[in-house]
């Protein structure tokens, strides 16, 4: 198996989430297990020297001042994890508790956080045997770390809280048994640097990443297709007009829409047709899904620095130097998660507006996009749903980052309320993955009436997949069932691995950008 050297190596978001599949297995080689040891002995030299450090030998938050002595050092590290586990709601799921684990360790590693080598090795027990720590949702303010559900993240350490063995829920302390482990007891400074950093808002931006660029691709696919469907044009797409506009993020979509649709018959059937123009849901897709991919691109740059960084305090350079900072606060990702919230909905947004012109019977297509309106409703109310989708995201668009709640009597008075940015975005790709299921219900049922003309070759291998899983509409049925079934085609990778294969298949290049990936 592939390894990846935690706190050496520079860490991605597409090996971080291979690491969290078991594709690559992550280790400490010597030098980072050099740089561990190393802070570690630097810590207790603060101890035994008496030197007042914050949270070694002194309390926390607004306890900073009153000093702990060297013989309650270790119980101070146990107790702050037991204190600040006030979570609440629903787990998080386990592949972005897993996440967490995995990015604590990159942080850890680098060797500024003065942590025991054996308790890493604790962490990456958890990781590579799946016994993963149950997290509540809800409880950060997103500064001084993502304390809370850090917390319940490390509980186990100490034998307490729960862990996930599979789909089973178990106190963490019986799993420990069962494998001859014993709790670990925590040395000064071990439960501050555990508890303090970003590593619940990077989890979730992290999959957020993931998730919205595989949505990205996706609607540029399903939006080809539904242009194909009414007849639009592809000049709108033509590279010098967006050359002299060259935003990453349109150039790029632009490119893609006139590879996508490079050679199609039913586009060439109407060249020279009298229409002017197309809506903006069609001849826009570049800027608007541009704009989107813009969005995702600054959030994975950001987040990818947040995945090499040290984000815990006080950070430990030797034993005296040591500096109490900020590198806990979550802004500088709360920000980008809030502005790709956006960015997702607005895709959302396009795509409802391209369901509901394929229903207005306009460009040649029936109404409501079927042949016997009247018995039959047809695709009439797949777009109330996209419709409501499409309003619950923009009440999630409101930016959690703008607000602050002062908390640890006014010593943390300002927070990023980053976490809620990072679960909220997750809301809204939710929702986006069935906006995107129900427009494929409507482009692929559109298509079917420009036959017997066809489109391209990766546009028909699209076409051919859903006729796979959703036959074409001829009288009403139960739709729910045919969303929900291109629904898992988006969100299992089917939708766009079928396109990748076809593209290569035939020599045609949709993916050429390596800056839009994400390893």
């Amino acid at each position: 198996m592939k390894k990846f050297n935690y706190g050496t190596e520079h860490l991605t978001i597409g090996i971080c989430l291979d690491i969290a599949t078991g594709k690559v297995q992550g280790v400490i080689d010597e030098d980072a297990a050099a740089r561990i040891h190393a802070s570690w002995k630097e810590v207790e030299k603060i101890v035994h020297a008496h030197l007042p450090v914050y949270g070694i030998n002194t309390g926390f938050g607004p306890l900073c001042d009153t000093r702990i002595s060297e013989e309650d050092t270790s119980l101070l590290q146990s107790n702050i994890l037991k204190s600040h586990s006030v979570g609440v709601g629903k787990p998080i799921p386990q592949e972005i508790a897993k996440l967490m684990l995995i990015t604590k360790v990159q942080a850890l590693a680098q060797g500024y956080s003065g942590i025991a080598p054996a308790t890493l090795d604790r962490i990456i027990w958890h990781i590579d045997n799946n016994v993963i720590p149950v997290v509540p949702e809800k409880g950060s303010v997103g500064a001084s770390g993502d304390l809370a559900p850090l917390s319940h993240l490390f509980l186990p350490l100490i034998g307490l809280g729960y862990v996930n063995v599979g789909d089973e829920k178990h106190p963490a302390d019986d799993i420990l048994r069962k494998h001859n482990l014993q709790p670990l007891v925590l040395g000064p400074k071990e439960g501050l640097a555990l508890i303090n950093g970003t590593q619940f808002i990077l989890a979730f931006a992290i999959k957020a990443v993931e998730r919205l660029n595989n949505l990205l691709n996706t609607a540029d696919l399903i939006g080809a297709m539904s242009l194909e469907g009414l007849m639009g044009a592809a000049r709108p797409f033509d590279a010098r007009l967006h050359a002299i506009r060259p935003y990453k993020g349109t150039k790029l979509v632009a490119k893609r829409l006139a590879t996508l649709l490079h050679g199609s018959a039913i586009g060439n059937a109407h060249v020279d047709c009298d229409r002017v123009q197309d809506p903006y849901s069609l001849r826009c897709m570049p800027q608007v899904h541009g704009a989107s991919r813009n969005a995702w691109l600054h959030l994975k740059e950001l987040t990818e620095i947040e995945l090499n960084s040290v984000t815990d305090n006080p950070v430990i350079f030797n034993a005296d130097d040591t500096i109490s900072g900020g590198n806990f606060h979550g802004q500088p990702l709360a920000l980008p998660l809030d502005y790709a919230t956006v960015a997702a909905a607005e895709l959302g947004n396009i795509a409802d507006r391209r369901c509901y012109l394929m229903s207005e019977g306009r460009y040649g297509l029936p109404k409501l996009l079927t042949e016997h309106a009247g018995l039959n409703s047809g695709l009439m109310i797949p777009q109330y749903t996209t419709a409501a989708l499409v309003t619950e995201n923009k009440t999630f668009c409101f930016p959690a980052s703008a607000d602050s709640v002062p908390t640890s009597l006014g010593q943390e008075d300002h927070v990023s309320m980053g976490s809620i940015s990072g679960r909220k975005l997750h809301m809204v790709l939710d929702n986006l993955e069935y906006i995107q299921a129900i427009e494929l219900l409507y482009a692929s049922q559109a298509m079917e009436f420009r036959r017997p003309l066809e489109s391209t070759p990766v546009i028909e291998s699209l076409h051919q997949l859903v006729r796979q899983h959703v036959p074409f509409i001829k009288e009403d049925r139960i739709f729910a069932d045919d969303i929900n079934s291109l629904h898992q085609l988006i969100i299992n990778g089917e939708f766009q691995s079928v396109a990748a294969e076809t593209a290569q298949k035939h020599n045609i290049n949709i993916n050429d950008d390596d800056e839009f990936g994400i390893y």
